[in-house]
């Protein structure tokens, strides 16, 4: 019997796939290689674009309930972070600190409910002050992540230090890359994403 594998991905739109010309992100493309590995998910994309730490948190707890019923083997990937770190008005969007009470909330409340959860780092964009900015979340989320024994996808360097990253996002919107470096992206949360799956 198939179990009845159902996965929430909470995020920004990076998690929707905002400037894929193939409209899977990298959500779309790890869904596709579960399947082709074996697994059946029911796959629910909940990225919206613009939205912080603090929005997410606000929503992603009711719009999980309703999708991870009791007896499912049920998780949910957060990846958020970017627009927290974007400048307004001569600050970041939202306190590192802010932020990281959020995530630390989300996971308290999935851990309350044994939903297995999986972390993926806020990815860089055209703006150098930005990515720093970034980077300083990247490890303060990694740090709590690594307390709650949540496994955290560290993808910020490695995409900073990808040609093809940096030139799609340069060439897109200045945030977003192209379906080549969604591909990319993919493939450096794929081993994480498999083992993750793999758990019982």
């Amino acid at each position: 019997m198939v179990r009845d594998l159902r996965i929430c991905c909470v995020g920004d739109s990076f998690v929707a796939g905002v400037g894929d010309t193939r409209c899977l992100g990298w959500v779309g493309r790890l869904g596709v290689s579960a399947h082709a590995a074996g697994y059946a998910p029911t796959l629910y994309n909940l990225g919206v674009r613009g939205q912080t730490s603090t929005d997410i948190q606000i929503r992603w707890l009711g719009e999980c309930e309703r999708r991870l019923p009791a007896g499912s083997d049920a998780r949910v990937v957060l990846s958020f972070g970017v627009n927290d770190t974007s400048w307004d008005g001569g600050g970041p969007r939202v306190d590192p600190e802010v932020s990281q009470e959020a995530l630390t909330r989300m996971l308290a409340h999935a851990a309350d409910r044994d939903w297995r959860v999986l972390m993926v780092a806020p990815p860089p964009v055209d703006d150098v002050a930005h990515n720093e900015r970034t980077a300083d979340l990247d490890e303060r989320f990694a740090e709590i992540c690594a307390r709650a024994a949540v496994p955290y996808v560290r993808v910020h360097r490695a995409l900073r230090e990808s040609a093809l990253w940096m030139r799609e996002v340069a060439e897109g919107d200045g945030a977003h890359p192209g379906a080549r470096g969604y591909d990319l992206l993919a493939e450096l949360i794929a081993p994480h994403w498999r083992e993750w799956l793999s758990a019982e």
